[in-house]
């Protein structure tokens, strides 16, 4: 039936580390420092029974900002009609380009609907002339029409 079969690996490569030397560190006088004062030591015992005991520090305060001086009313609107002014400059502009491009549009249909006119009347004037509805009869080089009723 199923017969159990064997996989062969390729054996494994062990790479290990090689360790860096440390540079020689030179190392730095010690210049002992008095404090101005003896901090004092504070415990703590906390609520399971460990005491931890260490040094109060005192919180660092940030640095005050300066507070800004206040924007004045007067500046705010100047600076508010002025983008506003832009506003309705820019708003110009494009109502002026509009304009412009509907005049143009515009001249190119009046343009287009007389071309168009012009070809239906010259079809009209030239198809005419032609033999439709009378007969031509040539008489002593006189060209006369006589109206051709179907009756």
């Amino acid at each position: 039936m199923n017969e159990p079969t064997t996989h062969h690996t390729a054996p494994l490569a062990v790479h290990h580390p090689t360790p860096l030397t440390p540079a020689p560190l030179h190392a730095a006088p010690v210049v002992p420092v008095q404090p101005g004062h003896v901090p004092t030591v504070a415990s703590v015992v906390l609520p399971d029974g460990r005491v931890v005991t260490g040094y109060a520090v005192a919180p660092a305060h940030p640095e005050p900002v300066a507070s800004k001086p206040a924007v004045s009313r007067t500046a705010v609107n100047v600076a508010l009609g002025g983008v506003g002014f832009l506003a309705v400059c820019g708003g110009l502009i494009l109502l002026t380009s509009f304009i412009a491009a509907l005049t143009a549009f515009i001249g190119q249909l009046i343009i287009l609907a007389a071309v168009i006119f012009g070809g239906w009347i010259a079809v009209q004037v030239f198809s005419a002339s032609g033999h439709r509805g009378a007969t031509t009869v040539n008489i002593r080089k006189a060209v006369i029409k006589r109206n051709h009723f179907h009756g």
